[in-house]
């Protein structure tokens, strides 16, 4: 199996399975002399971490990273330091019940990869999906809190923005909500409202979808290439190979469709020390590379395909059967995947910023 790597210059590859004993992750191209710990890395496993709270898989599992390379002790402070040669991160899995899934063993779950994956290479990891699994990015999120160690000065957040048909209302976003409610949201009034809808939707044995935003602040004017090396692009690409991810917008996203060119066109003008824009329909990105906006995107997930409900399938040997997927699953997928959705912008803002570097010996734009 290829294709388990992501990025450039700052390269990371994910290995490992959902039931395995352990998954983890290899970090290329992250530069030296880089302060670097254990609880850097695990402050962001935490908030991804399953069963913290009632709407989220109760698997147990700490989550808890190990460096087994790239790092040396730093004799100024006594802490780790990069010293640029990969970097290997080990998670163990702890918690894993193999038995949940030997019901399903020769049925296909509607919804997940077990079909494809058994297409392609005639053999399929029935446990929770093996490789297929969203267990697989805890190794993602390990990855970005390194790459967040690249980029000083670029602060990047995410939020639940809708769960299901219930949307938050933009007015009342505040950024210092998203720690205060199992969420992820900004907007508390919102929040207070999805625990009702969502406690709905579990207890009936179903599942609801939802949209993350993210948005990285500090972003100089230049990062990202055209043609095929747009920023856009690879943030695309990133949010798209998240589980369960089905839609990708930038900016004002579809709604440009919408739109005429002089409401969608971004006006400028100068200010005191670099000229500014009036809004910022093109999310931070216009030809590809950044603009010094804040980028923003947005990503739409599915409702988890592991439900209680009983659903239509066939067997292995192509015979009709019906499934009911028991073991411990999240009713909303989306709400862990907003720790996800940050750690992949943070993985292709790092890649983007050693490769303008690298081009032009500059960390940011030409000036004024």
């Amino acid at each position: 199996m290829s294709y388990n790597s992501f990025g450039h210059l700052f390269r990371f590859t994910t290995w490992g399975e959902s039931h395995g004993p352990a998954l983890g992750v290899v970090i290329d191209g992250c530069p030296p002399d880089l302060p670097i710990s254990a609880e850097i890395i695990q402050r962001d496993l935490d908030r991804r971490r399953p069963g913290q709270s009632r709407f989220t898989t109760q698997r147990r599992e700490a989550d808890k990273v190990v460096i087994l390379s790239g790092v040396f002790e730093d004799e100024r402070t006594g802490g780790l330091k990069t010293t640029g040669t990969p970097i290997a991160l080990e998670i163990q899995n702890t918690d894993q019940r193999s038995k949940d899934y030997s019901d399903i063993r020769d049925k296909y779950r509607p919804g997940h990869a077990d079909y494809t994956y058994h297409q392609k290479y005639g053999i399929r990891d029935y446990r929770g999906g093996g490789r297929s699994s969203a267990r697989e990015t805890a190794a993602r999120v390990a990855a970005g809190a390194v790459a967040k160690l690249v980029i000083p000065g670029v602060t990047i957040r995410a939020s639940l923005v809708q769960m299901g048909p219930h949307k938050i209302d933009y007015e009342n976003f505040d950024w210092d909500e998203v720690e205060n409610n199992p969420f992820f949201c900004a907007d508390k009034i919102a929040a207070e409202k999805w625990t009702e809808y969502l406690d709905e939707i579990r207890k009936a044995g179903n599942s609801a979808g939802a949209i993350i935003e993210v948005v990285a602040t500090g972003v100089p004017p230049g990062w990202g290439a055209p043609v095929y090396g747009k920023l856009s692009a690879d943030l695309a690409s990133a949010m798209m190979s998240i589980n369960a991810v089905k839609y990708v917008e930038i900016g004002a996203g579809i709604e440009v469709a919408s739109l005429t060119g002089t409401d969608n066109a971004d006006e400028m003008r100068a200010g005191e020390n670099a000229p500014y824009f009036t809004s910022n329909n093109a999310g931070g990105i216009l030809g590809g590379i950044s603009n010094g906006d804040p980028v923003v995107v947005r990503f739409a997930v599915k409702p988890t395909s592991s439900i209680l409900t009983s659903r239509q399938s066939v067997t292995t040997a192509n015979e009709d059967t019906e499934i009911v997927t028991k073991g411990r699953h999240d009713p909303c997928v989306g709400i862990r995947a907003v720790p996800i959705g940050e750690a992949m912008m943070a993985v292709v803002l790092a890649d983007h910023f050693l490769r303008h570097r690298g081009q032009t010996g500059r960390e940011g734009p030409v000036g004024f």
